[in-house]
């Protein structure tokens, strides 16, 4: 087990728990036993991970979460890697997501300003993005319901619905799991003119 601890790195010396290691372990079995992914994977690891239950089904889904400056390394490698530990956590559905951090609200005017990319909104978006990252978003629109609630809807790239069509109800948990909104995901209507 020592030798897949190189897979997980958590900030402040925090000890990984038992579902992190094993992740960090599939990573590594991975990156020994895969020739297409040992190159790829050799600099990369984790910064923690976690198990859910989709709320409505009986199926559960993984969040692995990257460093964000490492999420374009991932990004290359995504569909493969993806494939390869859903293999391994068989039934469960993988996600990678990159870490981010929200700056609160700078209470004195313009000398400590935060970045417009550590505002809630903006790391929601960017949550979002690495949800469902194979696919592009190409709309988005907000429906207010009579009862003032919010549902949130985004239009993913009809191109990629073979890829990502078994997955949605995930990215719908997965997305109210860690932001608290309710999304759905569909893929636009096509109407011949």
């Amino acid at each position: 087990m020592f030798t897949a601890r190189k897979k997980i790195l958590k900030e402040r010396g925090v000890e990984p728990d038992t579902f992190e290691e094993s992740v960090a372990q599939a990573l590594f079995d991975l990156e020994a036993t895969n020739t297409e992914l040992k190159a790829e994977l050799r600099d990369l690891y984790i910064t923690g991970a976690r198990e859910i239950e989709l709320h409505g089904t009986t199926r559960k889904a993984i969040i692995i979460h990257v460093p964000y400056r490492l999420l374009t390394l991932y990004h290359k490698i995504q569909q493969r890697l993806v494939r390869e530990l859903e293999k391994k956590f068989s039934g469960k559905d993988v996600v990678i997501i990159g870490v981010r951090k929200v700056l609160p609200v700078p209470r004195v005017g313009f000398t400590r300003a935060r970045p417009m990319s550590r505002t809630l909104t903006a790391v929601h978006n960017a949550i979002l993005e690495d949800l469902v990252h194979p696919t592009e978003i190409v709309g988005k629109r907000v429906r207010y319901k009579m009862d003032g609630t919010r549902v949130l809807k985004v239009f993913l790239d009809p191109k990629d619905r073979t890829i990502t069509e078994y997955k949605l109800d995930t990215f719908t948990g997965v997305y109210k799991k860690l932001t608290g909104k309710d999304v759905v995901f569909e893929y636009p209507v096509n109407e011949a003119v």
